[in-house]
Order: C-alpha cells, then sequence, then structure tokens
C-alpha cells in the first residue's frame, strides 16, 4: 500500500469538524477516521473490534499514521464518532466514494429501497427502518443511502439521495414507485439520464406505453421502427427468455411533455419455462435515452437488480459499528 494512500483518503474528509477540545485531543482526528474506517472495511462491528484491529494492525497503521499515543481506545472511538456532525460525515463519506466510483460512458445507478429486517420493535413503538439505496453497478459501490419509516416516504427520499449524487451521464434506474414527473425532471437537471419503471400505479402512462408496444410488437405501425434484442438463460430446469423493445417514437403522446426529457419507450418481455409449465409477463419503461439500443438498455434494466441482489441483501453494505 502507498504510503501516501491514507492522505489521499483523508482528504475527502478535511471539512469534517473536530468537536472536541483542543486540551482533551490525545488522538488525531485523521487517526481515528482512518483506523474506524480500515476496521468497518475488514468486517469490525463494534467498536470494540476496531480497536482491536487497530491493536492487531498496529505495526501495519505506523507505516502511514502518527498514532502518537498509540491506538485509540473503543470508549474513544465511541465518544469522538457521536460527537461528529452526522451531515458532514455523511457529505465527506460520499464525496469518497462517489471518487472511487468510476464516472464513464454508460454508468448505471440503481435506486431501491427495502426494510431492514429487524428494525421494528413493538415493544418501543418503533417502526421499521426502510432505506433507500443508490447502488452503482460498474463498481459494484454504495454512492448513497436515506432512510425513511414507511415504504411510501420513498417519493420522498429519492429527491433526498439525488441531491447527494453526482450522476451526470450517468443512467439512473428506478423501480415504479419513484416512476414521478419530479423526479425525472430531478434526474434531468441533475445532467443524468433516467429508467423509470412503469405499472399500474400510473394506469394512464401504462396504458398508453402497453397499447403502444402491443401495435409494434403485433400488426406494426407504418413507419415506426422499434430496437429488437433477446437472449435466453438456462439452468435448474429452468429456461427464461427476455425479449426487449425500444422505441423513439413519443413525440405523439399528447402528455409527453409533462415528462422532462422524455425520449423512449421500452418493453421487457420474460418467457419463463419451468419443466412443464410456461409463464409470460411484460415489463414497461420510460427513459430519457434518445434512441437506445435495446441491448444496451436490456443492461441496465437487469443491472437495476443489482439493488437487490448484491447490495440489499446484506452482501456489499458497509455498516456502521453498533453504537454509532
Amino acid at each position: 500500500m502507498d504510503v501516501d494512500a491514507p492522505r489521499g483518503l483523508l482528504r475527502f474528509f478535511e471539512e469534517l469538524e473536530d468537536p472536541r477540545l483542543d486540551r482533551t485531543k490525545l488522538h488525531a482526528l485523521s487517526d481515528i477516521l482512518f483506523i474506524a474506517l480500515c476496521a468497518v472495511i475488514c468486517g469490525a462491528d463494534t467498536w470494540t473490534e476496531v480497536e482491536w484491529f487497530g491493536h492487531t494492525k498496529e505495526e501495519w497503521l505506523r507505516r502511514f499514521l502518527p498514532l502518537a499515543n498509540g491506538i485509540p481506545s473503543h470508549d474513544t472511538f465511541g465518544r469522538v464518532f457521536s460527537r461528529l456532525n452526522p451531515e458532514q460525515l455523511e457529505r465527506c463519506f460520499l464525496n469518497w466514494m462517489a471518487a472511487l466510483a468510476q464516472v464513464s460512458q454508460g454508468r448505471l445507478i440503481a435506486i431501491d429501497g427495502k426494510t431492514i429486517r429487524r428494525s421494528f420493535d413493538q415493544a418501543d413503538d418503533r417502526l421499521a427502518i426502510h432505506m433507500v439505496s443508490a447502488w452503482c453497478e460498474t463498481n459494484h459501490l454504495v454512492l448513497g443511502q436515506v432512510a425513511t419509516n414507511q415504504k411510501s416516504n420513498e417519493i420522498t427520499a429519492i429527491p433526498r439521495l439525488l441531491e447527494l449524487l453526482n450522476i451526470e451521464d450517468a443512467a439512473v434506474t428506478i423501480d415504479a414507485m419513484g416512476c414521478q414527473k419530479a423526479i425525472a425532471g430531478q434526474i434531468v437537471q441533475q445532467n443524468g439520464d433516467y429508467v423509470l419503471a412503469v405499472k399500474e400505479n400510473q394506469p394512464a402512462l401504462y396504458e398508453v406505453i402497453q397499447g403502444t408496444f402491443d401495435e409494434l410488437t403485433g400488426p406494426g405501425i407504418p413507419g415506426v421502427s422499434c430496437d429488437f434484442h433477446e437472449d435466453t438463460d438456462a439452468g435448474h430446469g429452468r429456461i427464461e427468455t427476455r425479449r426487449i423493445w425500444t422505441t423513439g417514437w413519443t413525440d405523439w403522446w399528447k402528455d409527453r411533455a409533462d415528462w422532462a426529457g422524455l425520449k423512449s419507450f421500452v418493453c421487457v418481455e420474460s418467457l419463463r419455462q419451468i419443466k412443464d409449465h410456461t409463464s409470460t409477463e411484460r415489463r414497461y419503461f420510460i427513459s430519457s435515452i434518445e434512441a437506445p439500443r435495446a441491448r444496451v438498455m436490456l443492461g441496465h434494466v437487469r443491472g437495476h437488480w443489482g439493488v437487490e441482489n448484491k447490495l440489499l441483501s446484506g452482501g456489499a453494505q458497509i455498516r456502521p459499528p453498533r453504537g454509532a
């Protein structure tokens, strides 16, 4: 590891104010932050485990940190983090995550929510915590999270999460709960593109897109073209074929202007065959991507599942130690 690496990491936390009085500082805030971040990344789940990590890795840590008074105690870690400004800490952390995420052509940011298991406490009359997360599929990286106490509050949580993110030149995918005109407008205003799932909770919009693809994939519409792609997965006794159609034919729709930047409709059809049973399902999307290639759009749709399969299942999420 480069000896300058901690300096590069900690520059994202330079604006974080130290809440302690000068006469009470036995350990540099930079030492406390760096040890805690490394410990949590390595799986530490309590402040005691953070301290234990520091002691077991002290020789290695001294290659990068002064550690004038050795490794802080678990009480020191807990006390300092409890007094840090949470908004400042969140901003610094998100700036670090954004720097780690590659800003490249085709970058996908999936936003989705899930209720955290065991966060409901009936005895204390505490509602379950619902977390809305942004997942960068390219880097398998959490870019930000906002907590709400109800799934219905996703509509208000998503704009707050978007404000924390740099989504320039990225495709932002959101499920049907986030298919809102204001959210689409905010994504376009922040120089990103959106791919929003459409379901029956938007009946008028759903009927428009459903009817469009019923014609395009059936008898066809003279003079109107759409791009098409198909792929097949097989395994464990199941065969699944995915077909996707995309069209930029949206200018005919009288309410198109209500959706900022709307340029395309998307239809994904899934055919599943398990032994003798076959099922077919169609899902619809709107997007601000102009004339999208069907194969690329299918990658966006499938990539959105990463926020469910790789993040919200618990495998990739970095959690603060208990007691933070």
